[in-house]
């Protein structure tokens, strides 16, 4: 491969990763991982100066605003830093510090792993904080910033202006809490801190960022008309007494010393509440600093030590398997203790049997074991010619572990996942979605309630909810007789609910909503369909093969007879109470934009699918109407560019059958 297409193929794929990262927030590889891309594309551009583009990402800090908020230009750039990745790299950046600054001190920090922001103030008031974006251009997430602790709204003795910069993070707890709770809940969970952090700050309506727990760390003074100060740490000292949280520092002259520290920071990276991916070097001295001065992308006077992931040599002494919260099965590798990113590892994550097949890991393999992201364990190769003889290929089990039921490997993914309706392993998200709005909607049981609960052994299924006892239950922490009597209300009015919430409520896999509103309304019973052939299942439009398949395998399972029978005794409706689906707008898939005053968007979809209607929500070329709202946006806009039929809401009620008017009309211009 020549060097000009070497070049390009790094520059699309950095720049396909700089999508992902910061844009989606979804990175799909390790920082570590793209950190030595772009240092491969660096050094081939420095050898072919022909070959830079100004779209390089060398050429660039990384990273864009979002459509969606506010753009703000920053009135100081939030530049990156120089990357160094060994000991002799940082002396070499040492060296050239010293040719321009004699005597120079260092300050020494963290590198938080989380979502760079500068905030703004104004005369002592907190008036606006943006994303660090591309470093030119940020977002304006002002409103979400006010919902972070942390932050002073208001600053005693402060000049006129100041801007700071500082990293917002998810502390690691919080970010377990919130995973769990997302687990228990069937949503998608976040990969690490650094990325629910930054979905957090991004999100539209504040609550959810204030409900996330979030917080921030202030690492520099970006602009201020007040005196200026001397060095770095005069001005960290300074923010700390106006009530920033300030990042921790050290400081000395001496390269070796702050080598050395280096290395003890990361070991002693555990002990931060937040993740970190590396450790800053900068000069103190700001006389200095300036003196250095900086090139078009990072500054001469700053570095940033990037911390390798430490692998280590360790031994398979056995696999386990875990049933989680949703019944994947997650098997586990039980290591000889190694001591890795300072702390000691005695498991290692497996993944999936997809993973344990690939790298052909087995019981009393020598491994090479490292921390991801340096959080979690895992095993990146086994040290084949060290194999003692007779082991074995390592298979998943067939039945589940903890209940015996049958497991399944999705059709469309790696995981294999136990079919149990009872599996106490699965209870937490069993009982978390069977409660939940779109399902029974039991009001008042929540996580934390259904955790209460299970721990004390008032419910191993479902149908126990039904059986609850009022004195036993307002007896866990923080209930109490009012709330007790209030959760038993909702639970006893949960009984009168249609059955398609009841067959969203089991968790079948595929039926969702939708499905289980066409199914109810199809059968009008769960009797009638736990009884259908896969033949008489896929006969009903937007009912597939294998969602008949999931179905009829679910019926059949003793674990879930066991549960409807229980259920049924509990005196739970197992009828359809809502009418017939129509298919009057069959075929023609819509998307609710706005806010409508005669119903709610959920409502305005029910209504629209109870006439045959598919309801989505995003609009494309094969939407067939947009019905707007007040304060429609952007899915507005896009089906006027596209062409698509856009409906206000009195042509949309005309439209269902709810008001007077032409609605033959409306449908004919819909279909054509």
């Amino acid at each position: 491969m020549d060097v000009k297409t070497q070049a390009e193929q790094l520059r699309e794929a950095l720049n396909e990763h700089n999508y992902h990262y910061y844009v989606l927030d979804a990175p799909t590889i390790s920082d570590f991982e793209y950190d030595k891309m772009l240092r491969e594309l660096e050094d081939l551009e420095a050898a072919h100066p022909e070959l830079v583009t100004p779209d390089s990402p060398t050429q660039r800090v990384g990273g864009k605003a979002l459509d969606s908020f506010q753009q703000v230009t920053h009135r100081v750039p939030l530049q990156s830093l120089q990357d160094v990745f060994s000991p002799d790299e940082l002396l070499d950046f040492d060296r050239r510090v010293r040719e321009g600054a004699d005597s120079p001190e260092y300050l020494l920090e963290p590198k938080v792993d989380g979502l760079s922001v500068a905030l703004e103030y104004a005369d002592g008031v907190f008036v606006r904080g943006a994303t660090r974006g591309d470093g030119q251009v940020g977002e304006d997430v002002t409103e979400n910033l006010r919902t972070i602790r942390s932050i002073p709204m208001r600053l005693e003795q402060a000049p006129a202006s100041l801007i700071v910069r500082g990293e917002v993070y998810m502390p690691r707890k919080t970010f377990e809490k919130l995973n769990g709770e997302r687990e228990l809940r069937g949503e998608a969970l976040f990969a690490n801190p650094r990325n629910a952090a930054a979905g957090s700050m991004r999100q539209l309506d504040p609550k959810i960022a204030a409900a996330r727990g979030l917080d921030m760390v202030v690492f520099n003074i970006q602009y201020t008309d007040r005196e200026p100060f001397a060095t770095d740490s005069a001005a960290l000292d300074w923010l700390r007494s106006l009530h920033f949280k300030v990042i921790d520092y050290r400081l000395s002259g001496d390269m070796g010393e702050i080598q050395s520290a280096i290395f003890e920071l990361g070991d002693q990276r555990e002990k931060y509440p937040f993740d970190i991916d590396g450790a800053v070097v900068k000069v103190n001295s700001l006389t200095q600093r300036e003196g250095l001065g900086e090139t078009a992308k990072f500054p001469r006077w700053a570095a940033a030590y990037k911390y390798p992931p430490e692998q280590k040599e360790s031994v398979v002494e056995d696999i386990v398997v875990q049933v989680g919260r949703t019944g994947v099965l997650t098997p586990k590798a039980v290591v000889v203790p190694v001591r890795l990113a300072g702390t000691t590892v005695t498991n290692a994550t497996l993944h999936n049997q997809d993973f344990i097949t690939e790298k052909d890991i087995r019981i009393g393999d020598r491994v090479i074991v490292q921390k991801a992201g340096e959080i979690i364990p895992e095993i990146v190769s086994v040290v084949k010619e060290k194999r003692p003889e007779g082991t074995v290929p390592y298979l998943l089990p067939k039945v589940c572990p903890v209940c015996g039921a049958p497991v399944e490997r999705d059709e469309d993914g790696a995981h294999i996942r136990c079919t149990g309706a009872e599996c106490p392993a699965q209870l937490l998200r069993t009982l978390t979605h069977f409660a939940s709005r779109d399902a029974m909607d039991i009001e008042g049981l929540g996580p934390a309630v259904v955790e209460g609960l299970v721990e004390a052994g008032m419910v191993k299924t479902p149908a126990d909810l039904y059986r609850l006892d009022r004195d036993e239950v307002a007896k866990l922490e923080r209930m109490g007789k009012k709330s007790a009597d209030n959760l038993l209300a909702a639970i006893e009015k949960s009984k009168g609910n249609d059955l398609s919430k009841l067959l969203f409520a089991f968790g079948i896999r595929q039926v969702g909503q939708k499905a289980g509103k066409i199914l109810a309304a199809r059968f009008g019973s769960l009797d009638r369909l736990a009884q259908a052939t896969e033949e008489e299942l896929t006969a009903i439009n937007d009912v597939g093969g294998i969602t008949a398949k999931y179905l009829t395998e679910w019926f059949a399972a003793p674990q879930s007879q066991h549960l409807i029978a229980a259920l049924k005794e509990a005196g739970v409706n197992m009828e359809s109470q809502a009418a017939p689906v129509g298919d009057r707008l069959a075929g023609i898939t819509f998307v609710l934009t706005g806010e409508l005053s005669a119903c709610s968007r959920k409502e305005a979809g029910d209504k629209l699918e109870a006439q045959g209607a598919k309801v989505s929500g995003s609009v494309s070329k094969k939407t067939g109407c947009v019905i707007a709202g007040e304060a429609a946006g952007s899915k507005l806009r896009k089906a006027q560019e596209l062409g698509v039929p856009v409906l206000d809401e009195e042509q949309f009620l005309v439209l269902v059958g709810e008001r007077e008017g032409d609605s033959a009309a409306l449908l004919e211009l819909l279909k054509k």
